[in-house]
């Protein structure tokens, strides 16, 4: 008999489907504190949560019995997820379940600021009657730009067309056959700004994303342009969408979402009449919180089972003798992977792997999933883990396979993977150094032996002198401080390869003094 601790409000459905259960003993006990969590969690084999309740290492360390913590919701800030991970217990969430609540909230809001809902409602309530101020526009034949094509924006590209609406969309990771399936023209980021008469947003923060509504982006859009955000505040310059609404380049913006949440008093879209605002509510449905209770329910009850393990972001497999073995070589793949997406100059189609040694050979299928995770974690929207990586992979388009040479590093237990884009590829080979530290070894046809941890230089220079020294005045300047500094090189006096691990970002300004050495010829600033 599995017991199961509920720790926070789960819907009645919910509550329905797992007190049916006939292998479990389910308690409902919301409210509790640490201190009383700390003393009822040894009892239990699983925990389901939302948001208010905090499993910190504490809370785990006590967890004697647990296996798996169900988050009835998509983000697990709240949860030690290395922790949990590191005592063999599964974490899993529900990233699809509000899918279609985020859809709808992005067509309500793209309805609300062409139609005036907000304002009119408030002159009607304030008992005033002016119809001619609210002249507004349809959707009707109206182009619709996504930034961003996965699971959410392909559901608004189709209410969109209900609407009459042709549909265009930018994401570089998604091939044009996947967006012919559903009508939608794949066209590049320029295009989309240029023609779009309605812009939403639906693309995961990253570096190549942040900000990516910025004062030169917003320069090349139509004059009125509509813009609807329901993905992440950080995807837009909100000073500069804020001057665009005030000049009337951009007639009007609805979003759900902000750079700091709650929005502060001063943030510049505050108090604009033609933005309408909502609290980050697009997954605030009945329909969705009935959704992830069920979802939730069924996962867990799936992985105390050992049936399934979708959704889990740590390990798709039982905690075991095998466990400890291979977390920290899929750890190592998720790290090659990242780098891999973020130093192609173009985007990835097709990835071969090669697990070259006696202590992984068994291990292809995990640290395969891995390695996709860390490639595609860095621009999806969606939720990626172990389990549904392949799966997102090949939506995208992007082919695995298996390989023999792909590296020449000369180790006992080597991770190496060569990534493909049009007209290029490159190798990336790693190792575990004492069974537990990520190291990268090659990268192409340079050898060395990097940290890919933590706040990372990667820089390729010509090979000549002074450019150390120039690099570490530039960052002392800036009080940025180098942890460590590897460097690879194919032949003296020709071209080096080096990964710089600092103590802290450095900021744009220090990024832009190294980028203006003549020596240097590519930068590139991560945090892995």
């Amino acid at each position: 008999m599995f017991r199961v601790l509920i720790a926070d409000k789960l819907e009645k459905a919910g509550l329905d489907r797992i007190r049916s259960a006939g292998d479990v003993q389910a308690d409902v006990k919301t409210g509790q504190n640490k201190a009383e969590l700390l003393n009822i969690i040894g009892d239990y084999d699983a925990i389901i949560i939302r948001s208010t309740t905090k499993l910190d290492a504490d809370l785990l360390a006590a967890a004697r019995q647990l296996k798996v913590v169900g988050r009835a919701g998509v983000g697990v800030d709240n949860v030690d997820v290395k922790a949990a991970t590191a005592r063999g217990v599964i974490v899993m969430n529900t990233p699809e379940a509000n899918a279609i609540a985020a859809a709808e909230q992005t067509m309500a809001l793209m309805l609300a600021v062409s139609r005036y809902t907000v304002q009119s409602h408030a002159l009607v309530k304030e008992g005033k009657w002016d119809r001619s101020a609210f002249t507004g526009i349809q959707l009707y034949r109206k182009k619709l730009g996504l930034i961003g094509f996965g699971r959410i924006a392909r559901l608004v590209a189709t209410r969109a067309q209900a609407f009459g609406m042709e549909v265009v969309a930018f994401d570089p990771y998604v091939s044009e056959e996947i967006g012919q399936e559903v009508g939608v023209t794949l066209v590049d980021l320029d295009e989309l700004f240029e023609q779009a008469d309605y812009i939403s947003l639906h693309a995961s923060k990253s570096p190549e994303t942040e900000r990516i509504v910025n004062a030169d982006t917003l320069s090349r859009v139509k004059d009125g342009v509509i813009l609807v955000n329901t993905a992440r505040g950080a995807l837009v310059d909100e000073a500069a969408l804020a001057s665009a609404l005030k000049s009337g380049k951009v007639r009007a913006v609805g979003t759900d979402v902000y750079s700091q949440e709650p929005p502060t008093s001063d943030n510049p879209l505050i108090g604009l009449p033609n933005v309408v605002h909502t609290p980050h509510i697009g997954a605030s449905t009945v329909e969705a919180q009935r959704d992830v209770s069920l979802k939730i329910v069924d996962q867990v009850l799936d992985a105390l089972r050992g049936d399934d393990f979708r959704n889990s972001i740590n390990v798709p497999f039982q905690a075991g003798p095998d466990y400890a073995t291979v977390l920290p070589y899929m750890t190592l793949a998720e790290k090659i992977g990242a780098l891999h997406f973020h130093m192609a100059p173009a985007p990835i189609r097709r990835v071969e792997v090669e697990l070259r040694g006696d202590a992984i050979e068994d291990m292809t299928r995990a640290v395969a999933a891995a390695l996709l995770k860390g490639l595609l974690e860095s621009f999806l929207a969606d939720a990626v883990n172990y389990v549904n990586a392949p799966v997102l992979a090949e939506e995208h388009g992007i082919a695995i396979s298996q390989s023999k040479g792909l590296s020449a590093a000369d180790y006992a237990n080597v991770i190496s993977c060569r990534a493909h884009w049009d007209d290029g590829n490159r190798v990336i080979a790693g190792v575990l150094f004492g069974g537990r530290q990520p190291r990268i070894v090659q990268v192409s046809h340079h050898h060395l032996d990097a940290d890919p941890t933590g706040p990372l230089l990667i820089m390729l220079n010509k090979d000549v002198p002074g450019v150390i020294g120039q690099v570490g005045t530039i960052l002392g300047a800036y009080e940025v401080n180098i942890g460590e500094w590897r460097m690879g090189r194919n032949k003296p006096g020709e071209e080096a390869l080096s990964f710089i691990n600092l103590d802290s970002e450095p900021p744009p300004a220090a990024l832009d003094a190294l980028k203006k050495i003549p020596a240097i010829t590519k930068l590139k600033f991560l945090d892995l």
